[in-house]
């Protein structure tokens, strides 16, 4: 069945790297576009990053623009963010989902299966 098992989150300091690992499993990650999404405490889901099955990719919040990227190992099966310069702010969990199609969207609505969130902590 599809599966999506997120890594590479933690705890790091103002200024810091993490790059997180969506391992997907199931689908043919080839035609798929995959999404990362994030939560905080107390506020919605938004959408972070996606990339489409032609490797276009799209952000959705304007605070994450040169700072975070997105990347797809199709070999591994696994899509990558890259988040750089991190601040407090992006502190949440962190999800990749998947809707099976070739596109992305930023609605989390329309997808259908995600992975179990990895803890991001930005702090000092």
């Amino acid at each position: 069945q599809v599966q999506l098992v997120e890594s590479g989150g933690g705890l790091v300091q103002p200024g810091g790297s993490l790059r997180l690992s969506c391992a997907a499993s199931g689908f043919t990650l080839d035609y798929s576009a995959i999404a990362w999404f994030r939560q905080a405490p107390g506020k919605e889901r938004e959408g972070v990053f996606c990339i489409t099955s032609s490797d276009l990719t799209i952000y959705y919040q304007d605070s994450v623009k040169g700072r975070f990227t997105i990347s797809r190992d199709n070999a591994k099966n696994t899509v990558y963010l890259q988040m750089n310069s991190l601040k407090p702010e992006d502190t949440a969990v962190y999800y990749c989902a998947t809707q099976l199609v070739g596109y992305c969207s930023g609605s989390g609505f329309l997808y259908n299966y995600w992975g179990q969130g990895t803890q991001v902590t930005v702090s000092s």
